[in-house]
């Protein structure tokens, strides 16, 4: 491609800081006092849902950022994966999307057309339609997706509903923001820049409609506040959590990239935010950066019960889902999570 789509941060990335994003929100009055909000912005929570009836409740979400990499149509495939992850992470059922498009308009619009050629397959594949959107002219390119999808009122995914003993389950591996950086100065190796493609463009549909036959407390997906800021907004306060380092799925040139520092100005941000609440025991620099990394279209994490964790564990694997146990929920304790290597 002659033209180049980069802009200064691309993908998840390119998120405001958990930080300066809860000042923001903190100071907004709350607008919950419609009884058929069962969730909205104050559980900080990863999409709204809205009860229209005792059988089925709207999951609305939407996402859009910058580029990560050069390739429109696979930049189209993981901003859709990414955008429709909110509704898996609810335990829904995508229905609708609407594109969300900011687009110069001196650029070739092919580009655009495989942008969107992109989203629209993966929307294809969550078994839903794409059914209009809003494009603006704008110096940088953006895209993503608003999503409509149903979920029962009594079977939804909670972010901060983690029980005692409950296991962690992650379902992609971690370091694509790393990979990604170290891609932008043409230092990630095909191998690895490849692992990343194919994780970011994996929907979660598969994971959470397994999800479903097992007992899941609480879940989200890890995305631009990484991994652990993520698991942060899901202890909610209420708990504190042990993380199997060795557990953790990585994709291996990530830690290499790390200890080189090609890593992100998010991925700062995340560790300023939450590092007072983590204790890390035997754990390298390389790793804290891949747990502070924020992701690109991310894997979900789920906190489900010790009775179905292996079982549940086992029907990812089997699946071919990249799954692992990487943790548990402890009785809240001085630090709010505990990293063991």
């Amino acid at each position: 491609m002659a033209e180049k789509l980069f802009c200064s941060g691309g993908g998840c990335t390119a998120k405001l800081g958990a930080g300066i994003l809860s000042r923001v929100l903190s100071k907004l009055p709350r607008n919950n006092t419609d009884e058929n909000l069962l969730v909205g912005y104050d559980s900080k929570d990863d999409a709204a849902v809205y009860k229209i009836s005792d059988d089925i409740a709207i999951v609305e979400t939407l996402d859009f950022f910058p580029p990560m990499l050069e390739d429109p149509y696979i930049y189209g495939k993981i901003a859709a994966t990414n955008a429709l992850s909110d509704v898996y992470a609810m335990g829904g059922v995508v229905k609708t999307a609407l594109n969300i498009v900011c687009f110069p308009e001196k650029m070739d619009l092919n580009i655009l057309g495989e942008i969107m050629r992109g989203g629209l397959e993966k929307v294809k594949e969550a078994g839903a339609s794409l059914v209009g959107g809003h494009s603006i002219n704008d110096s940088d390119v953006k895209y993503g997706l608003s999503v409509m999808g149903v979920v029962n009122p009594n079977k939804i995914y909670p972010n901060n509903n983690c029980q005692l003993n409950d296991k962690l389950i992650l379902t992609k591996k971690l370091g694509v923001g790393i990979i990604c950086s170290a891609n932008r100065v043409e230092q990630a190796s095909e191998k690895a820049m490849n692992e990343a493609i194919s994780s970011m463009t994996t929907l979660n549909k598969y994971a959470s409609e397994i999800s479903h036959n097992y007992d899941i407390h609480a879940c989200t997906d890890i995305t631009g506040f990484g991994f652990l800021g993520h698991l942060h907004e899901m202890l909610d306060e209420k708990y504190s959590s042990k993380i199997y380092a060795k557990n953790l799925p990585i994709i291996d040139e990530a830690l290499d990239y790390a200890n080189e520092f090609l890593i992100t100005s998010s991925g700062q941000k995340n560790r300023n935010y939450i590092s007072d609440k983590v204790l890390f025991n035997n754990v390298d620099f390389a790793l804290e950066e891949v747990l502070f990394d924020p992701q690109t279209s991310g894997g979900l994490l789920f906190s489900v019960s010790d009775k179905d964790a292996i079982k549940f564990l086992e029907h990812l694997e089997k699946e071919g889902i990249c799954a692992s146990i990487v943790g548990e929920i402890i009785k809240k304790q001085d630090k709010e999570i505990y990293v063991e290597g």
